[in-house]
């Protein structure tokens, strides 16, 4: 059997550009690429050495439960200071949803709303 290897996360929105320009201008990802496999525009980032494909799906589409549910639920970036992230994410106008926590010692995280109905946990861990 062949080794296992992570390849990305793909996520679908009825506007990828609009979700696009919040990963690129609130977490820093960067456009790679633009296809359009099938017709339907799919934009390929790099957010924090992970691909991130966001796809086009019909306005339609059935929106996400909210959390807590099966599946995948949030995407995780670690941060070295949590304080300054969030400060910074704030004045670029992106929603907190919760938090700022102490999970446990040395560990803090927030969570942060996407678009699409994603969540973006971030976490500093110290020491």
């Amino acid at each position: 059997m062949s080794p296992y290897r992570f390849d990305h996360i793909h996520l679908r929105s009825p506007d990828p550009e609009a979700a696009v320009a919040v990963y690129v201008s609130a977490f820093g990802a960067e456009i790679k690429q633009r296809v359009t496999p099938g017709g339907r525009l799919r934009i390929i980032l790099d957010l924090a050495g992970v691909p991130l494909f966001v796809e086009e799906v019909p306005a339609d589409t059935a929106a996400p439960p909210a959390p807590p549910f099966l599946g995948i639920e949030h995407i995780g970036l670690g941060v070295d200071d949590l304080d300054a992230a969030l400060a910074d994410l704030k004045a670029k106008g992106v929603p907190l949803i919760s938090g700022p926590t102490e999970a446990r010692p040395g560990v803090r995280i927030a969570f942060l709303q996407a678009p699409d109905g994603v969540r973006v946990e971030l976490i500093e861990r110290r020491g």
